[in-house]
């Protein structure tokens, strides 16, 4: 199928409270040398207690229209990806749409966790292409240290909280090459937060309403899995590594992403990230990796970008784009 959908537009938006390695190290038995080594990671920012994903995605709309001066009263459809929704129901998609008063669009959530962003591409350039909406926004958003175990030194110094937004539109030549998405369920009890089950495939789960994961599993996993997947996405553009521009990962841990660059033979100096300053944001960690791409003068238009989610799921997605 030929793509008829492009990104338009981007916005951005992370909370004001700045969490450093060393606020850190007054919860739990942790430093700051030991984060950087183990992690890449330097801050975090954390929503207020009164502030959630609704509120980080709207922002991050806003971030958008100001800066690119769409008028987004047309969309038709908003995609919320996140794991971390405001409520149960109505959707964080469809408490959005009520607050920006958009009459015409529909709205949904998907949880894909990490892989969030990357569904909702892949949904939105395939609804777009078929002819079924001409302009949708998707939000990838999370509050993560709202579900965070802040009694787990390996999991605790990870997370954080932020949204990126983008408005997907009907194009005649489209911008989206190739995707790949696939799961891997029989996996998922590496990383998990529970709900309304106790129980997954037969075991007891741990750690009510909090995230769980075991890292160790998960590094092996994304490792191995995420270089055979950008692969299989380049391959499906007719393209090589090497036409690749730059590689936009979900910003989980510098180290695995150096790693999955070390097995893809891809320069690290070629991979846009937002772990930095920002934590793993899960659905969030891509938007606000490729805007920083943006911001700093790195992504040109013309360029051929590799998006690749990954995470909870266990699940991956990725997307081939032609920027702009």
């Amino acid at each position: 199928m030929i793509s008829k959908a492009s990104i338009t537009a981007i916005g951005s938006y992370v909370p004001d409270n700045v969490v450093t390695n060393f606020d850190l190290e007054k919860l739990v038995d942790t430093n700051d040398e030991w984060i950087i080594r183990r992690t890449g990671i330097k801050e975090r920012r954390f929503a207020s207690e009164n502030e959630f994903t609704s509120d980080l995605s709207i922002k991050a709309i806003e971030n958008l229209m100001e800066r690119y001066h769409k008028d987004i009263h047309d969309v038709d459809l908003i995609i919320v990806c996140t794991l971390s929704p405001d409520y149960q129901t109505p959707s964080t998609a469809s408490y959005i749409q009520g607050r920006l008063g958009l009459k015409q669009a529909g709205a949904i959530d998907i949880n894909a966790a990490c892989a969030g962003f990357t569904y909702g591409l892949h949904l939105a350039n395939g609804l777009i292409t078929a002819g079924l909406h001409r302009k949708i926004l998707v939000i990838g958003a999370e509050t993560l240290s709202k579900i965070t175990d802040f009694t787990d030194r390996t999991t605790c110094i990870l997370f954080g909280d932020g949204a990126g937004a983008v408005l997907v539109e009907y194009e005649e030549s489209g911008s989206f090459l190739s995707s790949h998405v696939v799961s891997e369920g029989e996996k998922a009890l590496n990383l998990y937060g529970t709900y309304l089950s106790d129980k997954m495939f037969g075991n007891e789960l741990q750690h009510k309403r909090q995230l769980v994961q075991n890292g160790r599993e998960v590094y092996k996993w994304a490792v191995k899995a995420v270089p055979i997947g950008m692969t299989s996405v380049i391959e499906k553009a007719d393209l090589s590594i090497q036409d690749v521009d730059w590689f936009i990962p979900h910003s989980a841990n510098l180290r695995m992403i150096e790693s999955i660059c070390e097995k893809s033979n891809y320069p690290i100096e070629k991979t846009l990230s937002s772990l930095v300053y920002y934590g793993n944001t899960s659905a969030a960690s891509i938007p606000l990796a490729l805007d920083l791409g943006i911001k700093e003068g790195k992504v040109k238009n013309g360029d051929h970008l590799l998006l690749y989610g990954f995470g909870g799921g266990l699940s991956r997605s990725g997307q081939l784009i032609k920027w702009g």
